[in-house]
């Protein structure tokens, strides 16, 4: 049963990674997506081939976030896709990635990293409530890295902490609405963009040595718990943060 059949859906950043499964994955379940991409237009384009060779329907749109203007072109894009129809699921995936610990980041990649993961995700949800339908879907991605001292990833889990806060005052704000405002946080997830960095001889045995489901996370495992928060089944889930990492770092393992 294709629960989001007639539905429309925005995912940012779906050109390569989760953000391209979770594309999928809403094509799948029935939805109209709308592919956003920053720069890689041949990956946009490998989405929406990939949707459409599947029997679904999608259509790209191209803007650079973190810069002026980017919701404005983003949101113009959307509506022109859209053709009059509402918007149902928003997904902000788009993320710029870690820039490094306490003294090796700088002002301007700390400013980026802000402007990206938070900024944007803020100014999309508040631009785009006009085209949202009652009882409609807000999910943004967080990541483990919010519960997880890690000082190579200070400045990242700082921007995402952020959203997880934004996720939860959305939802009471937006509750009349009818409209459900969760984030989703991955942990360790191996996609055809980044599997270099899980080569890395023994990282991925130790990575899983920390998992309490003792594997590495795939783009599959969070895509279905996007698809789920967007569907019918989750309309009484709101306001959360779902960890979607397989029980990293727990505890100690014994």
């Amino acid at each position: 049963m294709r629960e989001l059949i007639g539905r429309t859906a925005l995912v940012t950043g779906a050109s390569r990674g989760i953000g391209q499964t979770v594309a999928a994955r809403l094509a799948a379940e029935g939805a109209m997506v709308i592919v956003h991409f920053g720069t890689d237009e041949r990956g946009a384009a490998a989405t929406v081939d990939a949707i459409e060779r599947a029997g679904g329907t999608a259509l790209a749109v191209q803007a650079e976030l973190g810069v002026d203007g980017d919701v404005e072109t983003l949101l113009a894009g959307v509506e022109a896709g859209l053709a009059g129809r509402p918007l149902d699921i928003l997904v902000n995936n788009a993320a710029a990635p870690p820039a490094g610990p306490l003294g090796v980041t700088t002002r301007a990649e700390f400013d980026h990293l802000f402007a990206v993961n938070v900024r944007a995700p803020y100014f999309l949800i508040e631009n785009a409530l006009p085209l949202l339908r009652e009882g409609g879907r807000i999910i943004t991605l967080s990541s483990v890295a919010t519960r997880m001292a890690n000082p190579a990833q200070t400045s990242f889990a700082m921007t995402k902490g952020a959203v997880e806060t934004m996720s939860r005052t959305l939802a009471a704000q937006l509750g009349p609405r009818g409209i459900t405002v969760n984030a989703v946080a991955p942990g360790a997830t191996r996609t055809a963009t980044n599997g270099a960095v899980f080569d890395v001889p023994g990282l991925a045995e130790q990575i899983a040595g920390m998992t309490a489901l003792e594997r590495l996370g795939g783009p599959d495992d969070v895509a279905d718990v996007v698809a789920f928060l967007a569907s019918d089944a989750a309309r009484w889930v709101t306001g959360q943060v779902i960890d979607a990492s397989g029980g990293l770092f727990l505890g100690p393992r014994v």
